[in-house]
């Protein structure tokens, strides 16, 4: 089984500028300590009041630090070194952007739009030279190879065929960047250029050149969003029936003892979970529970996940925020034979294929006491509460789409999740769809 090639923006936007846990704390406490301040402004009319600052491990979260809003600023004081990529979210708007670190003060200056960001306008110079690489990076990719195709079609001397030349050679330029002045940039830079672009004039990097580059690159690899990706490059660059033979390599060389050695472990867990890959992921996350070593806050986040959704664990309770259908304040507090544990979006279109399923023997789970409990990762409130509106089930959101609470406490990784609970609240069943479901139920 090949995994689906995965794009920039999901590593660097959709699920988006992820945690330091403990290795980034190991490695930069052991560099020179160095403070700088990241400075936002924003319209008086953005009523956002907290902010809080992440920085980034692999594809995970972490807390940096949270400020409140002087005035129509807020000023985040980074106390150590740190060079990668950040985020800033705003959990009263459900907002957020991005921005990089090249250990130097950062400043930027938000359009909004209400409480809706617009736009980003970023006056440090290591922010303007990253946003100005990701732009060309981004037109190299998607408009480059249709200029060139088309180019023969115009005249050199027509005024079209002029302007569509100079266009291409424009793209088709190096981006200049000093890489002692900004290490960070030219290491992102380089490196997506080499690993995660295709280009016609260079052979695709194999697995032993992957391999190679996460076994030696520096501690920029946890802070650069790349790591995720190149993980998934090197199982699609391997032979498919060695798999696992390719994982252990792998592993064995990065040494699971060490902190990215757990990191990738954890990492690689988590692709097995997106890609429903079962087995893999039984077999690796055995092996992280088994390890009798110290472990870095990256894997221990993915085991605590795990262990809250394992079979015969009590799903963990919930208190609802606003929830319809029902005057109960949390999960648990909800009484029947079984529950349904549906976790969906209103934008999701696997949800409108299966969620009529359910509204069509939803009759009969009432007469089994059995209750149905949606836990939405929409963002948005009216497209929500459509939605909710024709639903006869118990639904709940947080409207903070994939920040919200509940897509780390449960290991949710992708809509829709079910969970299937007994009246003591214990996972009975974890479906992979709801015709599992209802089969699993008698209901099919």
């Amino acid at each position: 089984m090949r995994l689906t090639d995965l794009y920039f923006s999901e590593f660097l936007y959709f699920y988006r500028m992820k945690n330091l846990c403990t290795l980034g704390a190991v490695l930069f406490c052991t560099i020179i300590n160095a403070q700088f301040k990241i400075s936002i402004e924003s319209p008086s009319s953005f009523a956002s009041k907290d902010a809080i600052l992440y920085t980034l491990n692999g594809s995970k979260d972490i807390i940096s630090s949270k400020e409140t809003k002087n005035g129509n600023q807020w000023v985040f004081n980074v106390p150590n070194k740190y060079l990668g990529m950040m985020k800033i979210y705003f959990p009263d708007s459900n907002a957020s952007f991005n921005l990089i670190s090249e250990n130097r003060n950062v400043n930027a200056t938000l359009e909004t739009d209400g409480n809706k960001i617009k736009a980003v306008v970023y006056k440090d110079e290591a922010n303007k030279l990253m946003e100005e690489v990701q732009d060309l990076q981004k037109k190299n990719e998607l408009i480059f190879p249709a200029l060139v195709q088309i180019k023969d079609y115009y005249k050199d001397n027509s005024e079209f065929g002029s302007a569509l030349r100079k266009e291409i050679n424009r793209l088709n330029q190096k981006v200049s960047i000093d890489a002692d002045k900004f290490p960070f940039i030219n290491y992102y830079h380089t490196n997506y250029n080499k690993f995660l672009v295709e280009q016609s004039s260079v052979p695709v990097p194999g697995q032993e050149e992957i391999g190679n580059f996460l076994y030696g690159s520096n501690e920029l690899l946890e802070t650069s969003s790349l790591l995720r990706p190149m993980l998934v490059n090197y199982l699609n660059s391997g032979n498919n029936a060695q798999v696992e033979q390719n994982i252990d390599n792998l592993l064995k060389r990065l040494d699971v003892t060490t902190p990215r050695g757990q990191t990738v472990l954890s990492e690689l867990i988590d692709i097995f979970d997106v890609y429903s890959m079962t087995n893999l992921k039984e077999k690796y996350l055995g092996e992280a529970k088994s390890l009798k070593c110290s472990i870095n806050e990256r894997l221990a986040s993915t085991l605590k996940a795990n262990k809250n959704v394992e079979m015969g664990n009590v799903f963990p309770n919930y208190s609802f925020t606003s929830p319809t259908k029902t005057a109960a304040k949390n999960l648990h507090s909800i009484k029947s034979n079984k529950k349904i544990i549906l976790f969906w979006s209103s934008t999701c279109s696997h949800c409108e294929a299966e969620l009529p399923k359910i509204l069509e023997k939803y009759s009969e789970l009432k007469k089994q006491n059995i209750e149905v409990i949606g836990l939405s990762l929409d963002s948005d409130a009216n497209s929500y509460k459509k939605k909710v509106a024709a639903l006869p089930w118990i639904n709940d959101s947080e409207l903070k789409g994939w920040n919200s609470s509940y897509a780390e406490t449960y290991n949710i990784h992708a809509t829709p999740t079910y969970f299937i609970l007994d009246a003591q609240n214990k996972i009975i069943a974890k479906p992979d769809h709801v015709a599992d479901a209802l089969q699993f139920l008698g209901l099919k």
